[in-house]
């Protein structure tokens, strides 16, 4: 072999070697894009995505889409041929990793926590809702978590709504730590509490403070919850994790259990945190979910307030209207029902 041959060789060996690591090791970047919709007055087999029970309910009509961002697992891992194609596609981008994914979080983590989200905000949306329709919701001291390996493990479960401590009614959670705190460590604390609907007795038995000898704890968080009458349980089909559907969920609630069509025949997207009270919070993502709901043919989105000042270079034919409030996205809704709406609604 000779010495140019020789070369030629190495030169497409290393060459070879580093398109393989160029393909296969991977770089700290995920990818970030529109993602798909999901009709949430609409049904996933046989069955509607979002079910009221317990009160009645009218018909409905249009789309209205809940948007998601396209992002890369947090299992997966990208190589640098799919970070920069993400770079360049309109609509898509590629991120540093930490800044979508705590560093040192496992992937079941990340899961976890999207999934709480998601629970919360669906909860949250039922109340609003309700509120909206001046529904009667009652508040309620309520087992936020459960510390592992404490007390009160396997015993008192997040969302268990308090109503009395030993016998005596706690309206609200500086009741329920109160009668906590009556006790010393070694008693037993009796919980009177409201799972899944069905009241239940739950004995814990009082631990030692890690600060004081004499401070009992049962290892639990105290929040606040709710109690209403209606059912209302939601299928998605698929895993959508974060809190950014709230607002979505909130008003498919609300056209279920209204009289008169809410969207009247229009395909309607949007996006945004909610809270309880109605107000609508900022999210993540907001010019790949207009993209999303483009593609998918909406004529409206609903842009949360706080998110407005994101739409720098934003195009479409949607007419995109501002909402701070679940009150305002009613509103919005209904005036867009009405000759020349769409220039009476409020704008970004």
């Amino acid at each position: 072999m000779t010495r140019q041959t020789w070369t030629a060789f190495v030169s497409a060996l290393a060459f070879v070697v580093l398109a393989v690591l160029l393909v296969m090791v991977p770089v700290p970047f995920i990818t970030w894009g529109p993602g798909d919709t999901h009709d949430t007055l609409g049904d996933v087999g046989t069955e509607p995505i979002i079910k009221v029970q317990g009160m009645t309910t009218y018909p409905t009509s249009g789309r209205l889409d809940l948007t998601v961002v396209s992002v890369t697992p947090a299992d997966a891992r990208l190589s640098l041929p799919q970070a920069l194609v993400a770079y360049w596609l309109p609509h898509h981008d590629a991120l540093p990793r930490d800044a979508v994914y705590a560093p040192g979080k496992s992937a079941a983590e990340v899961q976890h926590e999207d999934a709480d989200l998601m629970e919360t905000a669906q909860d949250d949306a039922v109340v609003a809702a309700l509120r909206a329709d001046d529904q009667p919701v009652t508040e309620m001291p309520a087992i936020y978590s459960v510390t592992v390996g404490g007390p009160a493990h396997r015993l008192l479960l997040p969302g268990d709504l308090v109503t009395s401590v030993d016998g005596v009614p706690t309206p609200d959670q500086k009741a329920v730590s109160a009668q906590i705190r009556a006790h010393r460590p070694g008693d037993d604390v009796r919980f009177r509490v409201i799972r899944q609907r069905v009241p239940v007795t739950v004995t814990v038995r009082a631990a030692q403070s890690g600060t004081a000898d004499t401070i009992p704890v049962v290892g639990i968080t105290i929040g606040t919850g709710y109690r209403y009458t209606p059912q209302i349980s939601f299928d998605l089909g698929q895993e959508i994790g974060g809190p950014s559907a709230g607002l979505v969920f909130a008003l498919a609630i609300y056209d279920k259990i209204t009289d008169g069509p809410l969207l009247a025949g229009r395909h309607v997207a949007g996006t945004g945190s909610i809270t309880p009270d109605g107000e609508v919070g900022a999210i993540g993502g907001i010019q790949e979910k207009i993209a999303g709901a483009d593609s998918a043919g909406a004529d409206v989105f609903l842009v949360p307030a706080p998110n407005c000042g994101d739409l720098a270079g934003v195009r479409t034919t949607m007419t995109l209207v501002k909402v701070a409030t679940l009150e305002d996205a009613v509103a919005a809704l209904q005036t867009l029902a009405t000759p020349g709406g769409a220039d009476r609604v409020p704008h970004c």
